[in-house]
């Protein structure tokens, strides 16, 4: 068989040469990224975790006594369980207490208490007793619990609502293709960026300086971050969907809406669906958490009752949020396969 010109030469197998995946800079790469990881290990106490989990380990098995991250577990667990879902509260504390119209569901009972004092006289703390009457809501601080559950999936949702209504324009003029002007495209690429950069529970801080503890903070908060997501992918879904179409459209004479409504969307409204269910499950989460510093929903019980290591209550708010986040996953799911 003769080799045509164009056909290089084959070389025979005693010169083949593999290429090395690694080479000496490839080494030196990997020994200036171990000694920076190594240094940061040292500033973020990565040393520490290490000993306290070895610890904890060894207490687990047996082999040492003491742990400081046992002694923080059992100290929750000690507490957090049975969950509480009963309300009680002192009738002298009820303005207007009717003892004929009692809620529904609830009764009274006797409850006694003892509280430390120092006594002046024997110069010593002293155990005084005192019995109360008070009024029991069998699932009371369920109901509670789940109310304000249900304004956190509020505040969520009108900061989905919120980030879709401004992100969609941004999206539209920060893909190439659509925006009418390159300015356009720079200030909508750079205000995405913008609105995504502060974290929520930052952005929640000076608005509730603004607009005061609620859920008008946690709803602004959540939705201008959402906004700076959707303006961003939005946008980059649209710059990658097939051209064909499009240029197919523009030949026939549509303007930018018609390529946009029956060329560009068809192709990325799967992925805005996906991207509407991650920010929605996420706001959701998020949401308890901007409660912390007063932006409305369950963070703002779920901080109380920490701080008052009242972990029964804490547990019982976990699993409400838990079970909340899990049925919304299934629930957007499920919608997603119906609507695709």
């Amino acid at each position: 068989m003769t080799e045509s010109p164009t056909t290089p030469a084959r070389r025979p197998p005693e010169q083949w040469k593999l290429a090395q995946p690694f080479g000496a800079r490839s080494f030196a790469v990997a020994l200036v990224v171990a000694v920076l990881l190594a240094l940061s290990a040292r500033h973020t106490e990565m040393d520490r975790l290490a000993f306290l989990s070895a610890e904890y380990v060894a207490h687990v098995l047996g082999l040492r006594v003491e742990s400081q991250v046992a002694r923080g577990v059992d100290r929750f667990v000690s507490t957090a369980f049975p969950l509480v879902i009963a309300e009680e509260t002192p009738v002298a504390r009820i303005d207007g207490f009717n003892r004929r119209h009692l809620p529904l569901l609830s009764h009274l009972e006797m409850r006694e208490t003892s509280t430390s004092e120092y006594d002046f006289t024997q110069q010593k703390m002293v155990q005084r007793s005192e019995t109360s009457e008070v009024l029991v809501r069998p699932v009371g601080y369920l109901v509670h619990v789940l109310g304000k559950m249900l304004e956190s999936l509020e505040i969520a949702l009108w900061a989905t609502l919120f980030g879709i209504a401004l992100g969609a324009p941004i999206a539209y003029l920060g893909a190439r293709g659509y925006t009418p002007h390159r300015v356009l495209y720079v200030l909508a690429r750079g205000s995405a960026g913008f609105l995504r950069a502060p974290p929520e529970f930052v952005s929640a801080l000076f608005l509730v300086l603004a607009f005061g503890f609620g859920p008008i903070a946690g709803v602004l908060a959540l939705g201008l971050h959402s906004a700076g997501f959707f303006g961003k992918f939005y946008a980059d879904d649209i710059e990658n969907a097939d051209r064909g179409p499009q240029e197919a459209l523009v030949g026939i004479g549509a303007n930018k809406l018609k390529v946009l409504r029956f060329a560009a969307l068809p192709q990325v409204l799967p992925q805005y669906l996906a991207y509407t269910q991650y920010v929605l499950e996420r706001n959701v989460r998020m949401a308890t958490v901007i409660g912390v510093v007063g932006a409305g929903g369950i963070g703002v019980e779920l901080k109380g009752r920490f701080d008052m290591f009242d972990f029964g209550h804490v547990t019982t708010i976990l699993l409400v949020i838990f079970l909340t986040v899990l049925g919304l996953e299934r629930l957007s799911q499920w919608a997603r396969a119906r609507l695709i």
